[in-house]
């Protein structure tokens, strides 16, 4: 595997494991850190939806389900911008 520095801003040389890190702007820490605390507050609907806590783990199959797809579209979105 060919070897750069993370400060290299060569992503296309990275594969998609990411073996190696590159040093992020300050632009893409804030929109990192914006689609986390928006993933958050779409979990904490959920739970409000769900009347349960986070910890009660009594929330239905559906909202299970959707609060799977929301913690993966974080994981994405997070890959895009840290790619």
């Amino acid at each position: 595997m060919t070897e750069f520095p993370s400060t290299d801003d060569q992503r296309q040389r990275n594969n998609t494991l990411r073996q190696n890190y590159r040093t992020l702007s300050g632009q893409e820490k804030a929109q990192m850190d914006a689609v986390k605390a928006s993933g958050q507050t779409f979990l904490d609907l959920i739970d409000e939806i769900g009347g349960t806590s986070p910890d009660a783990r009594k929330a239905s199959r559906e909202l299970a389900i959707a609060k799977t797809k929301i913690e993966e579209a974080v994981m994405w979105a997070v890959k895009h911008v840290t790619a």
